[in-house]
């Protein structure tokens, strides 16, 4: 493998999160929760927050899916689960519309829920996610997760202000 493709291999695979034997994609979008903490620790403000969260997510999943011959030659597959990068972008879209709608930062209890509200969403593959996985390529891989990522932060701006009372 060259070292462009090595470097490309740590980031589809999360630096290596996704070669978990045991649910790639659920320890992969650890990657995601390490990704968001990190950028919001650096981040002065909420909006501050958005911006980087947003642009991080919108760079990833663009490059993301520029992926598929990489994917298709070095990893093999339609959706091999050692590509879990669609699961780090769809865990920063689910806390940028949480932390978006709420008006205010995540803290650990919200992260914690994001993480599960999206690995749920991710699985179920409610409409259109499944629908969006059906486009070609690493378009397909990325795309779903995009979509559960809204659904996930979506629910979780209408359920949190109960769980919490």
């Amino acid at each position: 493998m060259s070292p462009l493709d090595r470097c490309r291999w740590l980031v589809v695979s999360s630096f290596g999160l996704g070669c978990s034997p045991w649910a790639p994609g659920t320890v992969g979008t650890l990657g995601g929760v390490a990704l968001a903490v990190g950028l919001q620790a650096a981040s002065p403000t909420l909006t501050a927050a958005l911006w980087t969260w947003s642009a991080a997510a919108a760079v990833l999943w663009l490059w993301g899916s520029l992926q598929s011959k990489f994917v298709a030659r070095v990893i093999g597959g339609v959706d091999p689960g050692l590509f879990v990068l669609d699961e780090v972008v769809g865990y920063v879209v689910t806390v940028v519309l949480l932390a978006g709608l709420a008006g205010r930062l995540p803290d650990g209890v919200d992260h914690a829920a994001a993480f599960f509200a999206f690995r749920v969403f991710d699985v179920l593959k409610l409409p259109p996610a499944r629908r969006l996985e059906g486009l070609p390529g690493a378009w397909g891989i990325m795309a779903d997760d995009v979509a559960a990522g809204v659904q996930a932060g979506l629910v979780l701006w209408l359920a949190l202000p109960f769980v919490r009372g």
